[in-house]
């Protein structure tokens, strides 16, 4: 958890920097003022991830495309920076739901498992809060 520490630290303190205090928001919770900056970064990584797509030849009617190399990733070192700005936002989002890097461990590890079963027994149609505590 440590590196993941870390990362939410300087998130933190790159939040407060533009006006979102996520530790003022964790002392108490405000769940407009959480909604309102969640919608901020949902349309950051929006754009992130359309940006990550762009480093791809995914239309179809692309001139790569009809040579065969639909979805070719062109663009691997944009590529890179894209998936860390996504990181950015992703960490952001995390903070707006009161989530610590703790807390993200602990939830990953109780889906993974709940991900498994869902592989093992073929099913793949309840939802997280149907099996998380």
């Amino acid at each position: 958890i440590n590196m993941l520490d870390e990362l939410f630290k300087h998130q933190a303190a790159l939040n407060k920097r533009i006006g979102f205090d996520p530790d003022k928001l964790h002392a108490r919770f405000d769940p407009q003022l959480a909604g309102e900056w969640l919608n901020n970064y949902i349309d950051a990584a929006s754009n992130e991830l359309e940006e990550l797509r762009n480093c791809t030849f995914w239309k179809h009617w692309c001139a790569e495309a009809k040579e065969g190399r639909r979805f070719e990733l062109h663009d691997l070192q944009n590529a890179r920076v894209e998936v860390i700005d996504l990181l950015f936002f992703w960490i952001s989002m995390a903070m707006c739901v009161g989530l610590d890097a703790h807390d993200v461990v602990e939830l990953y590890r109780q889906k993974l498992a709940v991900n498994h079963q869902r592989q093992a027994d073929g099913d793949a149609d309840h939802h997280l809060e149907d099996a998380l505590p």
